[in-house]
């Protein structure tokens, strides 16, 4: 059955173009009509009960869906095409961006990866006591409340939750998975008559809890405390948001579907290799802290992940990837939107990305007070704006769009997307992306106000890996040019051989997790594979010379993609066979050293295994007169002639 696409005009604030919808997304639009959430819901409900519809409004989505329940139907889709493009007040046709808006709404979508969370619902509650009293009698009935007071606090012993007094010293976990450990911990003995005493203190006590409710007013006990589940937080002094909180914490039992935001390759993680430090960009940028190192790779508790995206951005091997949704996912968002708006006839589209609540929020409020995104304007909604890294700034420039504004909301990590605008400014040659920190609608209209050229590249098809991406783009944004220049940290460039101070020891080879390094097992030789080199700095951390220095650039000429030699040496000729081996320069350097002058090597001949290959080596010292590998003399084998010659004689 064909899609259908029904259409309202919200009481005539909006035109829409039926004809050209249909003809550019292919499916079966409606006629317009006015008021289908009131005076014509019945027409919503046939064809809501037809199946296989998208309804063209989001605001009264959650009316739609009550609709298809209480009349049996499947649920529809939904888009929105008023607030992100019906509802402007400048110059221009809009149908190109409803169409492409709409395009992009039946782009399949993987199914979210999640982890169940289990919540019981005990609760550690930190407050001061007056404070703590009034808390834990608000959700004793609900949770099971452990109150911690300050060392010499006074109690009151209540059936209904726990007291305890003592020191907080660390707390770790998430939702449903806490743990804390406690100094100087005294629990409440309930029995005996007067005011309650407390057991002896004890040091190093460690429990679990499901909830940490924090209302002691002090330093929270996470990094990112709005972004850990199930830590709770509000100022003692803010009876709106103390009341906030404890609303909260009461709807935090049961299972919960927590949201599997990043996928982690890590054969392909380039944190270390033996117990060398190399890349560390996205330890040193999680605000949670989810990511600590394992070894030669990094590791990611799920639990406390928040869903940033900063790793996925920074990460310059894609050992970490993000996967609510896949980034394959995004890049097809991204070329369906432009090549449906040039299909529709629009012509040098502009991307504005936000995230789905600040941006989101600010959008509309735009729309409905304001005068709303022009129309050259196409709205993004990502999950993780810190994800949307200089790969993505490409692909939609690749795509065809003329402009990438970037709109941040207040809690976006701005230093990461900084440095991935620098790169995708340097890679594209152009100063077509920006970063908007608007908070007011009526400022946006301004900061939109911007003229934009055609572009004049060929379009792309985003495909591959975020590294093929970006490297694609730049050919396709700078034809001409084979070389750029590109910031520090970029996860691309060269590496730069002081060939005087290299010997040739081949330690950083051994050790490239990305195998941009290489050898020649028949000549020594150092190889370098540009494509493939990450920029991590292992090797010029390993390199026992200081030889090697990191040169952050984008070849997109092919002879990145092929091994070139960066420093080469004569071999050494076996002074016994003739077989080659070592670096000539090497050998002559430890034998000017060590002849004559080493008690290994202290005559003619012992200094001449120094220039001997392997297995001359080994023959040589085996024969040698004073061979320290020799033993003692092998006793004669007996025979049966001396088990007879000894009977004979008895």
């Amino acid at each position: 059955m064909k899609k259908s696409l029904l259409l309202c005009d919200c009481l005539g604030s909006q035109k829409i173009d039926v004809d050209a919808l249909s003809k550019t997304t292919g499916l079966a639009c409606s006629k317009v009509h006015s008021c289908l959430c009131t005076d014509q819901i019945g027409i919503a409900a046939e064809a809501i009960k037809a199946g296989n519809v998208t309804v063209a409004c989001q605001q009264e989505r959650r009316r739609f869906e009550d609709l298809s329940v209480e009349i049996e139907a499947e649920l529809p889709e939904f888009v929105d095409i008023r607030d992100r493009a019906g509802w402007h007040s400048g110059q221009g046709d809009a149908a190109p961006k409803m169409a492409a808006l709409v395009a992009e709404a039946h782009l399949p979508a993987p199914g979210p990866r999640v982890l169940d969370v289990a919540s019981e619902g005990t609760c550690l509650l930190l407050a001061p006591s007056e404070l703590a009293t009034e808390v834990a009698a608000q959700l004793a009935d609900t949770l099971a409340i452990t109150v911690l007071l300050d060392q010499g606090a006074e109690g009151t012993a209540d059936p209904r939750y726990d007291v305890v007094r003592g020191r907080l010293r660390k707390a770790s976990g998430s939702l449903g998975n806490f743990s804390v450990t406690f100094d100087q911990l005294e629990m409440l003995i309930p029995g005996g008559r007067g005011a309650p005493e407390f057991t002896p203190p004890r040091n190093g006590a460690v429990s679990q809890c499901d909830i940490i409710l924090d209302l002691s007013g002090n330093m929270s006990l996470f990094p990112a405390p709005h972004k850990r589940d199930g830590y709770l937080r509000a100022d003692p002094g803010s009876a709106n948001a103390v009341a906030d909180v404890v609303r909260q914490a009461m709807q935090m039992i049961g299972t919960f579907e927590k949201p599997l935001y990043v996928r982690l390759t890590e054969n392909l993680c380039a944190h270390s290799r033996a117990e060398q430090p190399a890349c560390s960009n996205c330890l040193d940028l999680c605000p949670t802290g989810a990511i600590t190192s394992a070894g030669d790779h990094v590791a990611i508790d799920p639990l406390i992940c928040a869903g940033c995206g900063s790793c996925s951005a920074v990460c310059p091997s894609g050992a970490i990837t993000y996967d609510a949704p896949p980034v394959d996912t995004l890049f097809r968002r991204l070329s369906t939107l432009a090549s449906t708006y040039r299909k529709a006839g629009g012509k040098s589209p502009r991307l504005l990305v936000h995230d789905e609540e600040h941006g989101l929020e600010m959008v509309q409020l735009f729309a409905r007070y304001g005068a709303g995104l022009p129309v050259d304007v196409i709205p993004f909604a990502v999950n993780a704006l810190a994800g949307f890294g200089h790969a993505e700034m490409l692909a939609a420039l690749g795509c065809g769009f003329g402009h990438v504004d970037i709109l941040l909301s207040p809690r976006t990590e701005r230093d990461v997307i900084e440095v991935q605008a620098d790169i995708a400014r340097a890679i594209s040659g152009s100063n077509t992306i920006r970063l908007l920190q608007e908070t007011d609608p009526d400022a946006l209209e301004t900061a939109l106000d911007t003229d934009v050229l055609q572009p004049e590249h060929e379009t792309l098809l985003p495909m591959g890996s975020r590294r093929q991406v970006a490297r694609l783009a730049g050919r396709t944004l700078q034809p001409d040019v084979r070389m750029i220049d590109l910031p520090a940290g970029a996860p691309y460039g060269a590496v730069l051989v002081d060939t005087d101070a290299c010997t040739l020891c081949l330690s950083c080879v051994s050790l490239c997790p990305s195998g941009a390094l290489g050898d020649n097992p028949d000549l020594p030789q150092l190889r370098f594979q540009e494509d493939a080199c990450l920029q991590c700095g292992l090797c010029a951390n390993i390199c026992p010379e200081n030889a090697i220095t990191l040169k952050p650039q984008l070849n997109l000429s092919d002879e990145a993609f092929t091994q070139v030699v960066v420093h080469e040496e004569e071999p050494f000729a076996c002074i016994e066979c003739g077989s080659l081996f070592g670096v000539k320069s090497t050998v002559e350097k430890i034998t000017e050293k060590l002849a004559g002058k080493h008690a290994m090597f202290a005559s003619s001949e012992a200094a001449k295994m120094i220039q001997m290959c392997d297995n001359c080596r080994v023959n040589a010292q085996y024969h040698a007169q004073n061979n320290p590998l020799a033993g003692k003399e092998r006793p004669r084998v007996r025979t049966s002639d001396d088990y007879f010659s000894k009977r004979r004689d008895h």
